[in-house]
């Protein structure tokens, strides 16, 4: 009797543990899942319109200047009437800085055409300042250390851009680095309630 209850413990704990591989299994496949899906998102191959006629929401956090932050501010009311694009970005972010570079070339080229506003999310200020100075950024920058102003937008994850017609409604969100097509068919959509 004490042998056919050892020989059926064993089995049990044989069986016991061919299921805890089977769940140890799907989990460490859903995780690696889970990993794949939050690279892939930050890629910025990812790129998704919003629906037209959403508001924006309003934010002003503290600029950031050459020297640091200063007790001026930027703002969505500072740009009343105007077509807007916002980009939320960081210094520590991958794609943000393929973008930049083309953002600071748009911003030239562009200047006065579209107002363009950065706001750097969730960084240091000092690596916020050596950032933006490396890659030529001329555009108003806001520090937004607190991620207040990417709460308040529903940004969760950077880079992302916002298309903002002259009545301040998001008319193009794009989720990781924008290209000079997406910049392109951003500024048709918000410039074109100015025109018309």
């Amino acid at each position: 009797m004490p042998e056919r209850t050892w020989k059926a413990a064993f089995g049990e704990v044989g069986r016991s543990a061919a299921r805890h591989k089977l769940a140890s299994a799907i989990i460490a496949v859903a995780v690696v899942g889970s990993f794949a899906g939050i690279a892939w998102a930050g890629t910025g191959s990812a790129k998704i319109a919003s629906p037209a006629d959403k508001p924006a929401a309003a934010f002003s956090v503290p600029v950031l200047g050459p020297s640091g932050v200063g007790t001026s501010r930027v703002s969505l009311g500072s740009y009343a009437g105007k077509p807007l694009i916002v980009n939320f970005f960081a210094s520590w972010c991958p794609p943000c800085k393929q973008e930049t570079p083309l953002l600071a070339r748009f911003y030239h080229a562009e200047h006065g055409k579209i107002a363009l506003v950065g706001l750097d999310e969730n960084d240091s200020l000092a690596n916020a300042l050596k950032f933006t100075s490396h890659e030529g950024v001329s555009y108003p920058v806001g520090w937004d250390p607190g991620i207040l102003a990417a709460s308040a937008y529903g940004v969760s994850g950077l880079p992302q851009t916002f298309f903002l017609d002259a009545r301040h409604r998001i008319v193009l969100r794009i989720y990781g680095a924008v290209t000079t097509a997406d910049l392109s068919k951003g500024v048709a959509l918000a410039t074109r309630s100015a025109a018309g």
